[in-house]
């Protein structure tokens, strides 16, 4: 399903180039200066109810969910429009404007942070205090807005957690233990070291892209992307600039294919031809490998994320909104209730590759199941069940990280890594950069 919101990938095409002018235009109108709407018991009116993508391939499921809502609330109508990925943010920004966003709403991480930082959004802590329970802890907490306490501004929804995938056999052909995989940001670097001293150009460790594994990795390893005041970017550390010189050294001694330094290879492709130890840290990338590449899927290996000094695992989350609003406040919570709760979110699993991040639905038997403990598919899961349920996630990357600001990183750190510059001038550049986009998108 090309750029689903199923995907890791559609993250970032989703961070549209829109958004950095989306933050400041102001979405004064519609409902940022509404007052927030209170519940009265009365769970009854028609709702509308946004997704992001889910036509045709999950239309079967989403209308019996619908259906089956109805049916237990008939005072409840429920219509539901599905929007293409292409343009989401800026849809969201003219109907918020407009007053016109709908009552429920599908929300990716990027437009979760767009509409919440300004006010579009109801507390549905506030709405529904006994929910919170309901839900894994990190997915909950991954709704809260800097600034705004304890207020939790969406219902957690489905959710992919990180995890490290591997060809063990070119592990073990570099010396290295497949069943010891790195777990740490520093001892992947170590090991692809070894993998480039050992392979002889015969295959690579990972993919260069800078552009995916920032910010991601100066996350994981405790660098700053904002100052505490999150009006500035504050990533110029002693700690980025060294993993700007460990990425340059590691491409000068053939750690990564030097085509992928500047221009995106299908990674697929590559892993699939057993040229790459390390593949994406997607579970549905196990899934795709199998189907696409039995003879290397019989040789990959799962483990749990990569991690860093603070322990945190990328997560990719969406979630359910409620229009702060909403004229129907009971039935548009009790909807969005209804559709995260832990049948539908196990039976939506089903489906795709997803997690659930409600709490009953993650203790379904099928994400505890490690089978024999050599099918990779059926051990990503479980691997990434146990992620969810125990590890702190990662922070959302801020909003401010447009993709304006990662482009104009991506650049001074590419210089860095081919040698045109050093390390610690490539990061300075880059804040300065990301904080001239920063204040060029809040005066518009």
């Amino acid at each position: 399903m090309t750029r689903s919101p199923l995907t890791r990938t559609a993250l970032a095409t989703l961070v549209a180039a829109g958004l950095l002018a989306a933050s400041g235009c102001g979405l004064s109108g519609g409902g940022a200066g509404a007052e927030e709407a209170r519940r009265t018991g009365e769970v009854s009116g028609a709702i509308t109810f946004r997704t992001l993508q889910l036509k045709p391939k999950f239309t079967a499921y989403v209308q019996g969910v619908i259906d089956a809502f109805e049916a237990e609330h008939p005072a409840v109508k429920v219509k539901w429009e599905d929007v293409p990925g292409d343009g989401y943010n800026e849809k969201l920004v003219a109907d918020a404007q407009a007053g016109a966003l709908p009552d429920v709403v599908n929300l990716s991480t990027d437009s979760f942070q767009l509409l919440g930082d300004r006010g579009m959004l109801a507390d549905v802590a506030r709405l529904d205090g006994a929910v919170a329970a309901e839900y894994v802890p990190g997915a909950w907490e991954q709704f809260k807005l800097p600034g705004k306490g304890d207020g939790v501004y969406a219902y957690p929804w489905y959710v992919t957690p990180e995890i490290l995938t591997y060809n063990k056999d070119l592990l073990a052909k570099a010396g290295l233990d497949p069943d010891r995989p790195p777990t740490t940001v520093e001892q992947f670097f170590d090991y692809a070291e070894r993998i480039a001293a050992r392979s002889g150009g015969q295959y690579a460790a990972f993919m260069a892209d800078p552009k995916g594994r920032l910010p991601g990795d100066w996350q994981k390893m405790g660098v700053p992307l904002l100052n505490a005041g999150r009006d500035r970017f504050a990533f110029d550390t002693d700690r980025a600039v060294a993993w700007v010189e460990r990425m340059k050294d590691l491409y000068a001694k053939g750690a990564m294919p030097r085509e992928s330094l500047l221009k995106a290879d299908d990674i697929n492709q590559l892993y699939g031809a057993g040229k790459l130890v390390f593949g994406p840290g997607s579970p549905g990338f196990v899934r795709d490998i199998r189907q696409n590449a039995p003879q290397v899927y019989a040789r990959t290996g799962v483990a749990g994320a990569v991690t860093g000094t603070l322990g945190h695992i990328g997560i990719y989350a969406q979630s359910l909104g409620i229009r702060k609003d909403t004229r129907h406040p009971d039935a548009a919570a009790e909807f969005a209730k209804w559709v995260t709760n832990g049948p539908n979110q196990v039976e939506f699993s089903r489906n795709a590759t997803i997690y659930p991040s409600n709490a009953k639905g993650l203790a379904d038997p099928r994400f505890a199941d490690r089978g024999d403990g050599q099918d990779a598919e059926t051990l990503a899961r479980a691997i990434g069940a146990e992620q969810l349920k125990t590890a702190d996630l990662d922070a959302n990357t801020p909003v401010q990280w447009t993709n304006q600001v990662g482009d104009a990183v991506v650049r001074e750190v590419q210089r860095a890594i081919q040698g045109e510059q050093d390390a610690r001038t490539a990061v300075r550049r880059a804040q300065e950069e990301a904080n001239r986009l920063l204040a060029a998108g809040t005066r518009r």
